[in-house]
C-alpha cells in the first residue's frame, strides 16, 4: 500500500469515526460509499470492512459511555440479541441482491435519514416536549435510578428497535445507529447523550455478528487494510466523543444531513 493510499484510508476512517462519535450513528452510511468509491469495490465487498471498523470504533465509544454512566446496557443487550438473527438474514439477502438494487436501497435509506434530520432540526423545544409527554407511557427511564422501568411493552419496543437495526446492519453494512438513536429518542425519555452511547454498544455487538456472517458467506475480509481503517475510526470516535460536549447538536446534524444527501444522490445516479 502506497503512502497516498494509506493517507486516503486513514482520512476516511477518521471521518467515519468522527461522525459516529458525534452522533452515535452514521459511521456505516459514510464508510460503505467511501470504500466503494475509493477502492472500486462492490457494496458486498465494502460491507464487512465497514462493519469491522464501525464495530470496533463503536465499542471504544461504548466503553467511554459506560465509564460516564450513559449506556443503558440491559436495553443495549436486548437490542443486540433481537438484532443478531436479523443481521444474519440481512447479510444473506444482500448476497442475493444485485449491485443496482443495493445502491437504490442504500440511497432510499439515506434520503429517509436526511429527511428525519432536517425535520428534527426544524422542530422547536415545545414540539419535542409534547412528543415526550405523548409517549410517556411507552418506555420510560426512572429519573431516580437512571434505569428503564421494565415491562412487557418496554421490552417489546426495545427488542423491535434492535431487530430493525440488525436487519439494516446486515443488508446495507451500516451500523444501525440511524435507526436506534431516533427511535430511542421517540419512544423513551433517554437524553441524546445516553441514546447515542447506548446505540454505540448495540452497534458494536450487532456489527460483530454482521462481520462474522459476511465472512461465513464467503465475503473476503482484507485483514491489514481493515485494521488500519479500524484504527483510524477509533481515533475519530474518541475525538468525536470529546467534541460532542462542545458543538451545537443542530449544527452537527445539518452538516451530517448535507453529507448524506450528496452520498445518496451519487449512489442514485450510479445505480440508474
Amino acid at each position: 500500500m502506497s503512502l497516498f493510499a494509506l493517507f486516503v484510508l486513514l482520512s476516511i476512517g477518521l471521518m467515519v469515526g468522527l461522525i459516529m462519535g458525534l452522533t452515535g450513528a452514521g459511521g456505516g452510511m459514510l464508510a460503505v460509499p467511501a470504500l466503494v468509491y475509493s477502492q472500486g469495490w462492490t457494496m458486498q465487498q465494502a460491507t464487512p470492512v465497514a462493519l469491522l471498523a464501525v464495530s470496533i470504533g463503536a465499542m471504544i465509544g461504548a466503553i467511554d459511555g459506560l465509564r460516564r454512566g450513559q449506556v443503558r446496557y440491559k436495553a443495549a443487550t436486548l437490542m443486540a440479541v433481537a438484532g443478531a438473527p436479523m443481521t444474519a438474514l440481512g447479510v444473506l439477502l444482500a448476497q442475493q441482491m444485485s449491485q443496482r438494487g443495493l445502491m437504490l436501497a442504500f440511497s432510499l435509506v439515506l434520503m429517509l435519514v436526511v429527511t428525519r434530520l432536517i425535520l428534527q432540526v426544524r422542530a422547536d423545544a415545545r414540539a419535542a416536549l409534547s412528543a415526550a409527554v405523548k409517549n410517556e407511557a411507552l418506555a420510560m427511564v426512572n429519573q431516580q435510578t437512571g434505569r428503564f422501568d421494565w415491562s412487557w411493552s418496554t421490552a417489546a419496543i426495545i427488542g423491535l428497535i434492535g431487530a430493525c437495526a440488525g436487519f439494516a446492519t446486515g443488508l446495507l453494512g451500516v451500523g444501525g445507529g440511524f435507526i436506534i438513536v431516533p427511535l430511542l429518542r421517540h419512544f423513551t425519555n433517554l437524553t441524546i447523550q445516553s441514546a447515542a452511547a447506548t446505540s454505540l454498544m448495540v452497534i458494536a455487538l450487532v456489527g460483530a455478528v454482521g462481520v462474522g456472517s459476511a465472512v461465513l458467506h464467503g465475503v473476503e475480509l482484507p485483514i491489514v487494510f481493515s485494521l488500519w481503517f479500524a484504527a483510524a475510526s477509533i481515533a475519530g470516535v474518541l475525538i468525536g466523543r470529546r467534541l460532542a460536549n462542545f458543538l451545537d447538536p443542530k449544527t452537527v446534524q445539518l452538516i451530517f444531513a448535507t453529507m448524506l444527501s450528496g452520498v445518496a444522490l451519487s449512489f442514485l445516479l450510479k445505480a440508474v
